[in-house]
């Protein structure tokens, strides 16, 4: 039987096991980052996909909360993620230089397209300058859908109407979702309006069910759309875990990552993202 003294030190040895174990435990399982992003990223499954691939070779769990970019930013801006990406470079850029986000990085990108009904009332169906459709659209009254939530999508949006010299905000056919790509295309879709979206979310919403949307104008170079990822500053928030952000960043923009996010097609094979790190356009 063991002295008093022997079980104090065996209980005590195995406390300081236990608790060791349940450090040791709470650090691997807590090997995780938020990630404040878009909602096209999301949305077409890029994420779904990627994201596996990464926590099989790192150990890292990505968290994504994907909401409108102008969103994603200031969140990212209250220190409340560890790494943005999103698709608005001159937001982007700025965050960096403000000193919230370390160092930006081309990931991707792919193009804005607008979208209608095959009767297309404004007549914009194969051109391939979107102000003139725009202005046509407004010229028209015809309904258009914006998602009216400042993300990258309606920051371009925005811009579009800017450059024709329009104001369509509170006019009757000028409508806003507040919400993501998917549910404004199918807002869209519902009231026979125009709206605007993204490649890659388009084409992998109509891969998975009949949308009476169609692509009337792309191609403009005035659309393009370019993805960014931007591990967010230490030193301005010391709580994010810059390491494993980092780790992320550096995945996207490595040739497995580049390989990975080329590789990745909808259900009908369509390429939706062209991977550019390094800022070179295919």
């Amino acid at each position: 039987m063991l002295k008093p003294a022997a079980k104090f030190l065996v209980l005590t040895l195995f406390f300081v096991t236990v608790s060791s174990w349940s450090g040791s435990a709470a650090l691997a399982q807590d090997k995780s980052i938020v990630c404040a992003s878009t909602t096209s990223t999301l949305g077409t499954g890029l994420f779904d996909y990627l994201l596996p691939k990464f926590k099989s070779k790192t150990g890292i769990s990505v968290k994504v909360v994907a909401v409108g970019t102008g969103q994603a930013i200031k969140m990212a801006g209250k220190g409340d993620a560890d790494v943005l990406f999103v698709h608005s470079k001159p937001d982007e850029l700025k965050f960096v230089s403000d000193g919230f986000g370390v160092k930006r990085d081309d990931v991707m990108y792919n193009d804005f397209i607008i979208l209608g009904q095959k009767d297309d009332p404004a007549g914009i169906k194969g051109g391939h300058d979107a102000v003139k459709a725009f202005a046509l659209i407004y010229a028209k009254k015809a309904t258009f859908v914006s998602r009216g939530d400042d993300s990258g999508t309606n920051k371009m949006e925005l811009s579009l109407w800017k450059k024709a010299g329009l104001t369509p905000k509170g006019q009757p056919w000028y409508l806003e979702s507040g919400q993501g790509m998917n549910n404004t295309m199918l807002m869209a879709a519902e009231k026979d309006g125009y709206t605007l979206s993204d490649r890659g979310s388009f084409l992998s919403l109509s891969s998975s069910r009949k949308l009476p949307l169609v692509m009337l104008i792309a191609g403009d170079t005035a659309l393009f759309n370019q993805y960014g990822v931007i591990p967010v500053n230490p030193a301005k928030f010391p709580h994010v875990k810059f390491k494993e952000a980092k780790e992320f960043a550096d995945w996207l923009i490595s040739s497995e990552g580049q390989n990975l996010i080329a590789a990745y097609k909808d259900k009908n094979g369509h390429q939706l993202f062209i991977p550019n790190a390094g800022g070179k356009i295919k």
